[in-house]
């Protein structure tokens, strides 16, 4: 590795090159990816002895976002890069899942990846290259891992199959799937889609996994030629005679337990067993707890799934096929702009709905295209939901990973900012969890969506697949539960509407699994879909017509964009001013459009009436109520729109004279001209209809005093 290699291989009419043996060279593994333009640094480096205490592998993936990789400073205090975004954290997961199943049973050395963005062309995913990346990293080093794998993206443009669409193409794309995978097996697939058939996304899986074996072999040939031996790493597997001492005294104890169905009294059960168990041959074994442990964990596994495979019974007795009891609920939560309880057997989630301003969009500082966020999903697992005790912290990588998921579920049903000029926002807090808090929190998001009012284009509802294959048989679950998630051979959770799919993810553990058992889970999961939403709507047909009285009132008006200084006025001195006197909130962006958001709509009107006079254009013919402004020997300055003033000479005063009149009177006036200059000449001569249309310009000024009446006292009266 010390002399600098490079290896390219065509991939979606662009380059993907490899570099080697140049940077980064004392960590185990490091590669220089380019596609395109896009350029980032892969590490990968494990500890040199296994973590004492664990009975997990300690794999770690960090994806360290850096601003200069698309040109940018950063726009936090300190211009430096903080706490890695949404975006980097999500990378980072879609990149662990598919590369975890692929180390030694039993290895616990530490293992960071690290993925540092140099170079960013959004027309070349810097996710996908990541995760090539870390595969090369990884299998030219010399820690044990069974890949390489390979990723692409699969668009769906015009009815066409588009591997890694550009920026151009993934506007109009249908579709957004990432799939990843070995040469023999697809390993993760992560989606979003606009209501896309099922038979539509399982080719183009199967579509993505050709090119995914291209890569694939590409990375072995580099192996082949560069790779480092494998180190000799310690595995932490239990000896044979501990395995057979646990299995003899665990497993008639183990088959009763897995068969009781309360959650929180099974794993009481199991608890006890492993217990019992160490109580009885701790003596035997001194201070090999762990071993036991472990032993006794794979033996629990057995039996779930011989349970399942055998008798089609699982641990908590229901068939393959069987959903848990569904209870919906929607306005549970008093004050909020719209609520949501869905509860699934022992999974329940909170869903809260929040409706604001414009300007409440989530500014988004990142590397990505995406500048802001209209529709925001944020999801909460505190440790009660499991009862258990732990500290509460911010949210961790699942919490984020999770409220994505049903963020994008729920997307592309979102009304337009047209439509509907609201900034959303949904809370899903997990009350309890047993299994799929994420698919209960997309239907509780629909919920308390519709319970807000939002005009969603249609009710979203999810599910979560599960799948336990034996030698000659798969059973595939429906809804499943925590244990079956923990001990099975696949975690398939589908959301939708009723045309087709808004959201997919999948992680599969093992090989095998073949396009018939994906077509049959979709289908399966269709069907539970369907189900699902059949109660959802139980509670909820449709969004209500009508906003919570809490809710802030959304008025959008239009003004021609060089009239928004007028509106802003100098120094913000104007809007201001409006804001003061109404109590609205006042966006305005640069195409001329103005949303106006009041807690009433009175206010809210108001707001839009000054708006409107103070960009409306004064008209030839034209009557208005002004205010006198300034008098002079020769006539008086109407103010007849906010800024816009004219004079009305004292030739043209009637029946009033100059003498009546003092700054702050209203008048009502006529325009009669406007000169080459700009300045309006106004006039007091009009018609009676003339007159009555003046006052009726402005309902406020309806009952002040009448200035054309002669006498001074009236006109004076209260001064």
């Amino acid at each position: 590795m010390d002399e600098f290699r490079r290896y390219s291989l065509p991939v979606a009419s662009r380059e993907l090159v490899l570099e080697f043996g140049k940077v980064a060279r004392q960590a185990n593994g490091s590669v220089v990816v380019k596609y395109g333009d896009t350029t980032l640094l892969v590490t990968a480096t494990a500890s040199k002895e296994p973590r004492e205490g664990v009975n997990f592998f300690p794999l770690t993936v960090d994806v360290e976002e850096r601003l200069y990789a698309v040109g940018r400073i950063p726009g936090s205090w300190g211009r430096r890069e903080g706490r890695p975004p949404d975006k980097s954290i999500l990378q980072a997961r879609v990149t662990d899942r598919p590369l975890r199943p692929l180390f030694p049973k039993g290895f616990r050395n530490d293992v960071q990846i690290v993925i540092i963005p140099l170079a960013i062309d959004h027309d070349n995913s810097p996710e996908i290259a990541g995760m090539i990346g870390a595969s090369a990293a990884l299998s030219v080093s010399d820690i044990p891992f069974n890949g390489p794998i390979g990723a692409v993206e699969v668009g769906l443009v015009d009815g066409e199959f588009v591997i890694n669409p550009d920026v151009k193409q993934a506007e109009v794309s249908q579709l957004s799937l990432t799939v990843a995978g070995t040469k023999d097996a697809i390993l993760m697939v992560e989606a979003g889609a606009h209501e896309v058939p099922e038979d539509l996304i399982v080719d183009a899986i199967m579509v993505g996994h050709e090119v995914i074996k291209e890569i694939v072999e590409f990375q072995e040939q580099i192996v082949r030629e560069i790779g480092k031996p494998k180190m000799e790493a310690v595995l932490f597997i239990p000896s044979e005679d501990i395995v057979k001492r646990v299995d003899e005294l665990a497993t008639p104890r183990l088959k009763e337990a897995i068969r009781i169905k309360d959650k929180l009294e099974r794993e009481e059960a199991i608890d006890q067993v492993l217990q019992d168990v160490f109580d009885e041959i701790a003596e035997e074994y001194p201070e090999r707890e762990e071993e036991i442990e472990e032993a006794f964990h794979d033996i629990l596994k057995r039996e779930v799934r011989d349970m399942i495979l055998n008798e089609g019974i699982r641990p908590d007795l229901r068939r393959p096929d069987e959903i848990r009891p569904i209870s919906c609920e929607v306005g549970v939560v008093p004050r909020v702009h719209g609520s949501g309880l869905f509860t699934r057997g022992q999974t329940q989630v909170l869903s809260i709905a929040t409706l604001g301003a414009a300007s409440d969009i989530q500014e988004l500082d990142t590397t990505g295209l995406e500048e802001f966020k209209r529709y925001i999903h944020h999801y909460n697992f505190p440790p009660f939901s499991v009862g258990e005790t732990k500290p509460m912290r911010g949210p961790g990588r699942r919490e984020i990973g999770h409220g994505a998921l049903a963020e994008r579920a729920l997307l592309p049903v979102i009304p337009d900012e047209n439509e509907f000029p609201y900034t959303l926002r949904v809370v899903s807090e997990v009350l309890e969890s047993n299994g799929s808090s994420s698919m209960a929190s997309v239907c509780g998001s629909t919920l308390c969506l519709m319970d807000a009012g939002v005009p969603i284009k249609a009710p979203v509802a999810g599910i979560a697949m599960g799948l336990v294959k034996g030698e000659d048989r798969a059973v595939i679950l429906t809804d499943i539960q925590g244990m079956e998630d923990a001990l099975g051979d696949m975690d398939f959770k589908v959301a939708g509407t009723k045309d087709g799919i808004t959201a997919l993810q999948m992680d599969i553990k093992i090989s095998g699994v073949t396009r018939e058992i994906l077509v049959q889970a979709l289908e399966k999961a269709r069907e539970a879909r369907m189900y699902v939403m059949e109660k959802m709507l139980e509670a909820i047909d449709k969004p209500r017509e009508e906003l919570s009285p809490y809710a802030p009132r959304m008025i959008v008006i239009e003004i021609d964009p060089d009239k928004i200084r007028d509106v802003i006025g100098p120094g913000g001195k104007t809007i201001h001013k409006i804001i003061n006197e109404t109590g609205v909130k006042i966006d305005i962006e640069q195409d001329g459009r103005v949303f106006i958001s009041s807690q009433d709509e009175e206010t809210g009107l108001r707001a839009k009436e000054i708006i409107e006079k103070l960009t409306a254009d004064v008209e030839v013919g034209a009557t208005y109520t002004g205010k006198v402004t300034r008098t002079a020997p020769f006539g008086v300055f109407v103010e007849v729109l906010p800024g816009k003033e004219g004079l009305v000479r004292s030739t043209e005063l009637y029946p009033v004279d100059v003498d009546d009149l003092e700054v702050g009177d209203e008048l009502q006036v006529r325009v009669s001209e406007i000169d080459h200059l700009g300045r309006i000449n106004l006039s007091t001569r009009m018609s009676p209809q003339d007159r009555r249309g003046a006052r009726d310009r402005d309902p406020r000024n309806r009952n002040k005093p009448n200035k054309f009446r002669k006498n001074p006292g009236n006109t004076r009266r209260g001064r």
